[in-house]
Parts: C-alpha cells; structure tokens; sequence
C-alpha cells in the first residue's frame, strides 16, 4: 500500500530580491508544490510578484548548478569538470593565500552581487576583515546607499513611509513598486482607494501613471534640477510649513538664496518639464499634508545620485512631513543586528589600519561612510595595475559581465585574473570565465534571518528542499574560514550563527521558528523627544558635516557627461538619450531560464516613441540597434506613446541561457552595459558611474 503524503506549509520569507515578502510554502512530503504570499506578513500582506510565484520552478531548474566545477579548458569555452567540494575548496582557498603572500591582501577582491534580503554580504564583510583583504565590491554605490546617505545626512535617520493614517499625497519617484516592490505598491493603491493624490515621476508610463494626479516626465538623469526646482516653487510662493522650518531645521536662509538658481523657467530647459508643472507637482505636494515621497532606484544611476537624495529629503522637511502620522517616520528597529553589517557581526577591528588604508578608492575623497572598492576601480586596477595588481577575484551572486559599466572592459578584466572562483546557483556568462565554480543554494535550501531594507521588520526563512550539492553562502565562507586557519570565527552551524543574530532580542532561532516576524516601533514626532540625530541636533538643510568634509553642502546641480548639453557636438551624431528599467519578471540578469518568467518576456524590448522609430523605418518587433560612442547592442522594438520622442527606455541585465557557452550565451549581444561608461566623471560622494540618460542612436538592423 502507497504510504500517503504528508501535506504541510511552512511560514518563510522569499529571497529573488531584496524586498523579503513573506511566503507561504506549500509541501506534499518533501516537495515544494506551491509558493503564496503571507497574508500575515507586514511586508507584502498576501501580495507576491511573478518571481516570488516562480520561486518553486528557481528551485526544480533543470539547468541548476549541482556540484562544484573545476576549469579543465580554457577560460568560458564551457569544458569542467565535476569536482568534491573539499577539492573546490582546497584549491580557492590555496589560491587565497598564495595571491595573499606573494603580493599582499591587496591582490584579493571580493565581488558582491545584488542584495538577497538576509545577512550573506555581511558574512563575506566578516571573511574578508578577518582575513585583511580590504577590497569589497557591492551594489551600495549604484542601489538604495546613496538614498540612505543623503537621507541620513540631512535629518538623521531613513524615513519609513506611514502608509495607515493615509498619506494625503503619496509621490513616487523613479520607483516602479508594481514590478519591484510589490507590497508598497500594494500599500499604495489602497491609500488611493481611500482619497490620497498621486504624484509620478518618471521617465516613462508606469503602472500608477494613469491613476495620478500629475504624472512628470523629467529627462533621464535630470532629477536634481526637477527637486530643486520644486524647492524654489515651495519656498518662494510660501507653501513651505513654517513651524517646522523655524524650529527644526538649519541653513533655511541659504537654501532660499540658493534654489535662486533654480526657477521652473530654469529647470524645464534641463528637465523637459513644463514649468507649469513643476509648480503643479510642487504645490499637490506641499499641500496635501501629510505626504509621502517613494524614491526608487532610478535615482541612484547617476552621478547626481546622493545629492538628489539629498534634495527630496529637503523637500520631506521644508514641508514639516517628517515624523509625523501619515508622513516620513523612524521607526526602531526590531532589535536584531543590521544586515547592513553591524560592528559585532562584520568584525572590521580585526583588519588592520594598514589593510584598510590600501582598500581601492580609500584615497579618492568619497563620503567617509564609503567603504567599499567600486567596480570600475576594480576593472582598472585588474588591467593596468593601477594603483597595484589585483589577481584573484571571489565573486558572491553576481554576474558582472551584465551589471558593471562599460561590460566589454569588465569581461577583459575577468579574463585577466590569475584566478576566479564564482558562488551562484546557475552557469552565467560571468561564471562561465571562472576557474572555480560553487554551487549556491536558493532561499528555500537553508535557514536564515530577513531584515528587508524598506522595512522594519526582521522575518523568519525556513530550509524546506536540499538540492544536488548545493550550500548557503555562511556554510561555503565557514567551510574555506577553516582552511584559512581563522574558522573560530565562524560559528560550526548556520543556525549557531542565527541565535547570535537573534541574540539581543532574547531568542534563539529554533524559538524564532515559532515567532515568524519582529516588528520595529513606529515613533511619532520622536524628535520632539530626543532631537534628529545630526551634529546640529535639527535637519541640516545646509549640511555642517558636508562642508567640513569638503563636498557641497548645499545641493548643486552639476549635469551628466554626455547629455545633449554637456556634450552638444556628440549630440549631434547620438541626438537620443537612453534610459532602462527593471523587467516585471526578472531580478537584474537573473530568471532568464525560467520557463515560466522567461515566456512572459522572451525577448529584450527597446521602448521608442512612434514618431522617432518613424524617422528611422521602424515597426514593431523589428530588431534594432542601440548604439553609443563605446558600442552597440541589438533589442526588439516596441513602439509606444509612454515614452517621450527624445528618450529610447532599453532593456537591462539581458542574455541567452539558451546559447550555450560558444559565445558566453550571446552576454553582448543585448547587453546594455555594453553602452554606458566606467571613466569619470563620478559621483562624487558615492563614486557612482553615470548609467542613465546617455546620449545614443538607433537603426533598424
């Protein structure tokens, strides 16, 4: 007799994107037959995207890395061969410490990829303090840092938008939450339902543009000037709340000298904004009390990037929304250490001043909260040995190849390293050049602990399924930490490691199970209580640690490099500009052999305007190359009035699982970083690449 299934479901949080929607699994035995929303979660409430739904068919892949690979033929000619991991890891971590001896910690670098929700990048920050390798790379210079640091630079704190009161205007700025942040979105909608106004900011018709207010369609990377520009409408026309500014706030007299510089006539010639509109927006804005501003990433692609954060929180103050109901709140944490790296958990006393003082970019000037090496600084130092050699590269869920700027220079770079070990759960076009392959697991392959970042709450992720060979990043890091001869600072289990996360809440993680979710506090007007928590003890309109430490304490406008007014005369051969966007259903250059994710998008889709394609005999589907000064690529045209004449949106992070390894699976083909730039200028507080608003041409292929 067939001994019946047991049918359970477990309580765990997703982890395809950082945004840590909680999820119901559904098991029959040991299989995973159904992955839902958590209704109960205070992140999504039930709500999931499509890649959350298809967390099932990530997990049963046929195409899923299973064993660690060894390189048996030259570099991405897709000849391995099946390997244990005590071999794999024997031979990165001899790797390690040959590179370590014969040219200094310095020659390491440690590659993070885009981040997955839980404490991985603070495990690696961990290894690599201990071990003295001073070079990080992360996302943090091109995602959601440079909005925390200009946030927390002006008043002291990231706000949290206080969705229950419901806001009375809710502007969302270059943040597509329907396909990226699904329960704010969701949150969204229903203050709608219950009369809140909408402002859209973006560059193209999103989801909630038909339901706005206003809807604004500024130039890519000209979203600076379009906050400044509001600033002065609000300040000048006396909307801005006057209790507030009067009492909680410094440097409102020279941010009113300043935005001078800066009136709607001003701003729609560099915006492409109408400056009757500027005042619009600005006035829905400002008097729609209480209000809340959603920034997205689009704002952190450019080299304006902390200053517009800086701005938009300028805007949240001036206008008295900060910490108040319906507004911009702090809100305490859950007691559990950050995942941004706490002290306790990341170690960094263990390296050395000497170590830390040779990290890339240490001497470049950037914010003194920078403590990463950036990925063009990697690239160089790679090629050119400037300022040193670095050898060997270690890279955590990333695939660089299709994320990092001016991608043909990372590929040479890739290839040039003496030695890759790369830790992913499928062959990518980056994996592919490594010499080392490690198989990862997925979220729902071991324990762990969630903080998402637009949240303050910490929830439960439970191992369900064990795939192949597969490990969690903790374990593949503990395991090379022994043969490194540091592992007692590694903890022997996963779950060890979790109760010392858990530790100042008072839980272990087997008390957790039964717990699920922690929820920070939400603080109303904390800052009649204990002040903001900057040197002045207000918000810093006119920012004293800025100055002191040499960057603009005020924010200035300072256009892009290659725009059609910075570079006129390049204009005049590339008279478009780019910009791109994250697709509903993939995570950056993840969920492209997906059968179910991939059939909802199967192609790289090039948004133009039907009056520009007109111009160049374009029709829909055709194929049609997008191409600047630095190169071109080939995406399927999709002719649409979202979009303004002036403006092509391109498809991001793209490749071809399907195309084998005889040309890394065409990563060059649709690539848009292919297109953009790893030179300067920089940001030059986050050292951030210019990725948007790029001047370029199309034809018809």
């Amino acid at each position: 007799m067939e001994q019946e299934l047991e049918f359970r479901t477990v309580k765990s949080t997703c982890g395809l994107c950082q945004t840590g929607c909680g999820v119901l699994i559904h098991m029959e035995g040991n299989k995973v037959v159904l992955v839902e929303g958590d209704p109960d979660s205070p992140v999504n409430r039930g709500a999931l995207c499509t890649k959350g739904l298809a967390s099932s068919d990530y997990l049963y892949n046929p195409s899923r890395l299973k064993h660690p690979l060894k390189r048996v033929g030259e570099k991405g000619s897709g000849a391995w061969e099946q390997i244990s991991w005590d071999e794999a890891l024997d031979l990165v971590a001899d790797e390690f410490i040959k590179a370590k001896a014969s040219y200094g910690p310095e020659s390491l670098v440690f590659m993070r990829g885009s981040f997955k929700g839980g404490f991985q990048g603070t495990y690696l920050s961990r290894f690599a303090n201990v071990f003295g390798v001073p070079n990080i790379a992360s996302m943090a210079s091109v995602c959601y840092v440079p909005r925390v640091n200009g946030s927390i630079i002006t008043h002291g704190y990231n706000p949290v938008p206080d969705y229950e009161y419901p806001p009375g205007c809710i502007l969302v700025w270059g943040a597509n939450m329907a396909e990226t942040r699904i329960g704010e979105h969701k949150q969204t909608v229903s203050a709608l339902e219950r009369g809140s106004k909408l402002i859209v900011i973006d560059p193209r018709r999103i989801d909630l543009s038909d339901r706005a207010d206003i809807w604004i369609q500024p130039r890519p990377g000209s979203d600076l000037a379009l906050a400044l520009g509001m600033i002065n409408v609000i300040i000048n026309e006396g909307l801005y709340n006057k209790t507030f500014v009067n009492n909680w706030t410094v440097g409102f007299d020279a941010l009113k000298v300043h935005i001078k510089s800066y009136p709607p006539e001003v701003v729609e010639q560099i915006t492409w904004v109408k400056a009757r509109d500027i005042r619009r927006a600005a006035t829905i804005y400002a008097t729609s009390h209480p209000a809340i501003i959603q920034l997205g990433n689009a704002i952190d692609h450019n080299i304006n990037n902390f200053q517009t954060a800086r701005a938009v929180s300028i805007l949240r103050a001036i206008t008295g929304n900060l910490s108040i109901p319906g507004g911009e709140l702090f809100c305490s944490l859950p007691g559990a250490l950050s995942p941004m790296g706490s002290p306790e958990l990341d170690l960094r006393d263990k390296m050395s001043k000497q170590n830390r003082e040779k990290r890339l970019n240490a001497e470049d000037g950037l914010l003194p909260t920078v403590f990463y090496a950036l990925p063009q600084s990697i690239v160089k130092a790679i090629l050119h040995g400037d300022p040193y050699p670095v050898r060997v590269g270690f890279v955590q869920g990333g695939n660089m190849l299709l994320t990092y700027s001016n991608a043909r220079q990372a590929y040479s770079a890739l290839k040039k390293l003496d030695f890759l070990a790369i830790a992913d759960m499928f062959m990518t076009p980056t994996a592919a050049l490594a010499d080392i392959v490690l198989p990862v697991a997925s979220y729902l392959e071991y324990d762990s602990i969630v903080a998402p970042p637009y949240y303050p709450v910490t929830q439960i992720q439970q191992k369900v399924a064990q795939i192949g060979e597969s490990r969690s990043d903790y374990e593949i890091l503990r395991d090379l930490a022994h043969r490194l001869d540091f592992g007692e600072y590694f903890w022997e289990s996963e779950e060890a490691c979790l109760d010392f996360i858990l530790k100042p809440v008072g839980l272990t993680f087997k008390e957790f199970r039964n717990v699920g979710t922690l929820e920070g506090r939400k603080e109303y007007r904390r800052h009649e209580r204990d002040g903001f928590a900057t040197p002045s003890g207000k918000v810093e309109l006119l920012s004293s640690q800025l100055n002191e430490w040499g960057f603009d304490p005020l924010p200035a406008y300072h256009e892009p490099p290659e725009s059609p007014y910075s570079a006129p005369e390049l204009a005049k051969e590339f008279p478009l500009v780019f910009t791109s966007w994250k697709s509903g259903p993939y995570r950056h250059s993840a969920g492209r052999q997906i059968a179910s994710l991939r059939s909802t998008q199967p192609e790289p889709v090039v948004f133009i305007h039907p009056d520009t394609a007109g111009k160049h005999g374009i029709v829909d589907d055709d194929w049609v190359y997008i191409e600047t000064k630095r190169g071109q690529i080939r995406q399927k045209a999709r002719l649409t009035t979202d979009i303004d004449p002036r403006v092509v949106g391109v498809d991001y992070a793209w490749w071809f699982p399907e195309r084998g390894y005889e040309n890394l699976y065409g990563w060059a083909e649709a690539n848009i970083n292919i297109l953009t730039d790893d030179n300067p200028p920089y940001a030059r507080e986050m050292g951030t690449p210019n990725l948007r608003g790029i001047l370029c041409k199309i034809s018809k292929v």
